[in-house]
């Protein structure tokens, strides 16, 4: 699913960003441009990130975001 409309990236490419070693939303922001430009996708991708890094040690979250 896209997380964020404005860059088109989908929840994918943030779990891959996560697994490869981002950790922070300073990072996700200087690989992929997310948050973008309007902000609405911050919580989303925050959420995810965490839940790959945190939560599914194998790289997989467990679900998208709480903000489907």
């Amino acid at each position: 699913m896209y997380v964020c409309v404005c860059n088109a990236v989908t929840d994918r490419q943030i779990r891959d960003a996560a697994t490869n070693g981002i950790s922070s939303l300073s990072e996700l922001r200087r690989t992929l441009a997310v948050p973008g430009p309007c902000g609405r996708c911050a919580r989303c991708a925050h959420e995810l990130l965490r839940a790959t890094r945190l939560d599914a040690p194998d790289g997989a979250a467990a679900s998208p975001c709480a903000c489907e």
